[in-house]
């Protein structure tokens, strides 16, 4: 075989030696198909009714002031708790006060079932301030009504405000006014987890 030959055959093998390594880029068969997914997030909404749970004026020792509100869940979530918290502050007319009037005044939140009333929180006002009660709270007391606010549905509370009578001189509350903050936070239950087992969709 000439030298001529044998450097062309030489050449030849080479290129088909490159042209299959560089063959693999591009010599298979392929296809695509696009998912759409969404991820829609749900809403909480409280909502209470009415607005102001209680305006009175002229309160002496010893009166008792009934209200009724209701949380409402206006939202596509569940709510698992609603936390109330308290702020007030006191007008002292006589800036004569020895006392703080909060620590006076009894306010008892309550639930009704079909056979009674059942205290959630029953304190001062001035002890309230700090702290921070959850008003659904309620499966302690009966097996039946769970915590929170299912979605689209109600939960009707009482409240009712004692200022207590010491049977000492209170004299200095005379011409006095407190101005109470309610603020209702709603708060969603612990995440779920989606599992999809059926075999048709995987």
């Amino acid at each position: 075989m000439s030298f001529t030959k044998k450097v062309s055959q030489g050449v030849m093998s080479a290129a088909l030696g490159l042209s299959l390594i560089g063959g693999g880029t591009f010599a298979y068969f392929s296809d695509t198909i696009e998912t759409q997914n969404t991820f829609a997030a749900g809403t909480l909404d409280l909502n209470v009714n009415p607005n102001v749970v209680v305006n009175i004026n002229n309160i002496k020792p010893g009166d008792e002031i009934y209200r009724e509100f209701t949380l409402e869940n206006n939202g596509s979530l569940d709510i698992y708790k609603v936390l109330l918290n308290t702020n007030y502050s006191v007008e002292d007319m006589n800036q004569d006060n020895t006392d703080d009037f909060a620590k006076h005044i009894k306010v008892t939140i309550m639930y009704n079932t079909s056979s009674a009333t059942n205290p959630i929180v029953e304190t001062t006002l001035y002890d309230l301030q700090t702290q921070q009660p959850d008003l659904t709270a309620i499966d302690r007391l009966t097996d039946r009504i769970p915590d929170g606010i299912p979605a689209g549905e109600k939960e009707k509370i009482f409240v009712l405000f004692q200022f207590e009578d010491n049977g000492q001189d209170q004299n200095q509350f005379q011409g006095d006014s407190l101005k109470v903050d309610w603020t209702f936070n709603a708060e969603q239950g612990a995440g779920s987890y989606y599992d999809d087992t059926d075999e048709n969709s995987n």
